[in-house]
């Protein structure tokens, strides 16, 4: 059993943390405070072949690991936390389901142009009424000739502000099977947004509402039924989330040790202090165990083996790391932590909100236990008897 990474991995990892030093170093604070998405990292990133790193050669991505995705954001992210979002975005999520069920003719008008950086896009999932429970969503898609009619309303669609196509999860008719996706061009005849609200990240998010917006046949993803296909994958697509996670963490971390060994009190470095070591000591520990478990579930998807249990807990494990780090790191720099002249409360507001996207992390426990149990464990109330 190797714990290591293997010499080619070693390689690439170093590579970006050098493309990530040179290129994206200088603004990465500008970048934390910035409400626009980073138009300029993705272009650096497309031309250093980090964008659809997982996508299939055939799909005009480059055929590599989950493992180099990872490797990828995690080395963005300890230099730049914001353009890991952009290494999120051209690897995981809406982009892999596009290349995993798309037609040629999805790929043709839309996935090249993803991979070229011209286009950004997104999951519009979530619903006022519908967030965990995601299978409450109400957005319907009526048929209507050989397209549909969408009706509904999407809320915290992340890069909702300045996405150009949205996969939205739709309902085509009754209970799981009628649940099914489209593709949503921005600015068609029945797309309305809101007014623009932030995250406590600092980004902005807007809600979306579909009127009688017509959907034409091309632009199904799928059909009715097509719930299960489409939410197989999330739980690779959990990776990213968790990735980005510990390589923010990481960023704080690396910023409080810094100056831990540079900034004096009491006429002593503050990594002479025995309570200030425990607590980088406590992180370090987390932050190398939540890598471990990121690294076991990104190598086994890789090998085909996709699971419930190991992403679940990557995520719980790399959510919590990166939080904690990140309030130690905080903590420990006093008010230059909880200063915007620092990345480190940036660091802070970012990996909370990883806690509850992608899946809160209490739900993960739930998909956790019934792996424990081998049962499935309803959060439903009991039907009454009949």
């Amino acid at each position: 059993m190797d714990f290591s990474l293997s010499e080619k991995e070693k390689a690439f990892h170093e590579r970006v943390r050098a493309l990530a030093r040179a290129e994206l170093a200088d603004g990465a604070l500008a970048r934390a405070h910035s409400e626009e998405f980073p138009g300029d990292v993705m272009k650096t990133l497309v031309k250093s072949g980090l964008i659809g790193i997982t996508i299939p050669v055939e799909d005009g991505g480059h055929g590599g690991s989950l493992m180099e995705a990872v490797l990828a954001i995690t080395a963005i992210a300890e230099i730049c936390p914001r353009s890991a979002d952009v290494v999120q975005a051209g690897n995981f999520g809406p982009i892999r389901v596009l290349s995993a069920f798309g037609t040629d003719d999805h790929k043709n008008r839309y996935l090249k142009k993803l991979l070229d950086g011209e286009l950004l896009i997104t999951v519009a999932m979530s619903e006022p009424e519908a967030g965990s429970a995601v299978t409450d969503l109400e957005t319907t898609a009526e048929p209507e000739g050989d397209g549909y009619r969408l009706n509904g309303t999407k809320v915290y669609t992340t890069n909702g502000l300045h996405a150009d196509l949205f996969l939205t999860y739709v309902r085509y008719g009754p209970g799981l099977d009628g649940i099914g996706s489209v593709l949503v061009e921005r600015g068609g005849d029945g797309f309305r947004t809101g007014s623009p609200s932030r995250f406590l990240s600092g980004e902005g998010w807007v809600e979306i509402r579909f009127e009688d917006l017509y959907i034409p046949p091309e632009n199904v993803l799928l059909g009715p039924g097509g719930f299960k296909k489409q939410i197989s994958g999330f739980n690779v697509e959990r990776l990213g989330n968790a990735a980005r996670s510990l390589g923010v963490g990481r960023c704080a971390f690396n910023l409080a040790r810094d100056h831990a060994l540079t900034r004096e009190q009491f006429g002593r470095p503050l990594c002479e202090f025995q309570g200030l070591q425990w607590k980088f000591a406590d992180a370090e520990i987390q932050l190398q165990a939540a890598e471990l478990l990121l690294h076991r579930a990104a190598v086994n998807a890789d090998a085909g083996f996709p699971s419930a249990l190991e992403t679940s807990a990557a995520k719980v494990q790399c959510n919590t790391a990166g939080f904690q780090a990140s309030d130690m790191a905080l903590q420990v720099m006093g008010g230059l932590g909880y200063s915007e002249d620092s990345l480190v409360e940036y660091c802070f507001r970012k990996t909370r909100g990883w806690m509850i996207a992608g899946g809160s992390i209490e739900m993960m426990k739930n998909r956790i236990a019934e792996t424990v149990f081998d049962r499935r464990f309803s959060q439903r109330p009991p039907r009454p008897a009949r």
